[in-house]
């Protein structure tokens, strides 16, 4: 394997602000459904999230298809007693039945062939009630830029058609808002838009790294754990599952699996 370490955000590599401050968002939202619960996070990479849950859950468990990602938690978690690690593949989840409260996706749910098996499988390892989280890249910003190796982004509306689909009733969110830009952020706009348009975006973090110098200037490396205090918490906002929205960089997906009807 090794193919996904390249485009991965992993311990080390630089970030700008709006970065650390969306890495710790998406962890900080999960951990109101994770207190004293049994957490999978199913294509973890680095792990930076996983410390952070397991000060407050039960048992938090991660996975990713790539043990190149995964010797970063490896190391950083080795001897950490509520913390387990996995190779696996999300759309064959290698779990029981009703396993787990809650199941995580952050960031690669485009990277699946089949989502909806991921789904199907998340649903059989949860518990009753259990709660799936998945976050992604809003593909209706106008700055959206995929990733490679990635097979298929999700709309507001699709992704809540997917969990729908499944099993779960949903309830959508959103973060990281699209603001007022100033003069600079145009001209890197229209820079960025032009350089998607004619691929010419990196498709390294490496890569990437050297374009948010030269735009966003001094980075900061990504931290071996998300802690509080690492960045202000800003919530993601509650947003209609039917409506289009490109006001956002990233959405949320909230699904709790659905009383089955006798």
């Amino acid at each position: 394997m090794g193919e996904y370490l390249t485009v991965t955000e992993n311990p080390g590599c630089g970030a700008h602000s709006e970065q650390i401050e969306r890495l710790f968002q998406r962890y900080r939202f999960a951990l109101d459904y994770c207190r004293d619960k049994e957490i999978l996070e199913v294509a973890c990479g680095g792990g930076m999230g996983l410390g952070y849950l397991a000060k407050f859950a039960k048992r938090v468990v991660g996975g990713d298809i790539d043990e190149s990602n995964l010797k970063f938690a490896r190391e950083h978690y080795n001897g950490r007693g509520n913390i387990e690690l996995k190779t696996l593949d999300a759309q064959q989840l290698p779990f029981n039945d009703s396993n787990f409260d809650v199941v995580i996706m952050y960031e690669a749910i485009y990277y699946l062939p089949q989502p909806m098996k991921f789904v199907e499988e998340a649903h059989r390892v949860l518990r009753d009630k259990g709660v799936i989280i998945i976050c992604t890249a809003n593909k209706e910003w106008s700055g959206f830029n995929p990733s490679p190796h990635s097979c298929k982004y999700f709309s507001t509306q699709e992704l809540a058609f997917l969990l729908e689909k499944g099993g779960f009733a949903v309830k959508m969110f959103a973060g990281s808002p699209v603001t007022a830009e100033t003069a600079k952020d145009k001209v890197i706009s229209i820079i960025k838009q032009s350089a998607v348009k004619l691929h010419l975006i990196p498709k390294t973090m490496k890569g990437k790294e050297i374009l948010k110098r030269l735009f966003f200037g001094k980075l900061k490396p990504i931290p071996s754990e998300v802690s509080d205090g690492m960045s202000d918490y800003v919530p993601p906002l509650s947003i209609p599952s039917k409506v289009p929205n490109g006001g956002y960089k990233v959405i949320y997906a909230v699904g709790q699996i659905r009383k089955l009807c006798n």
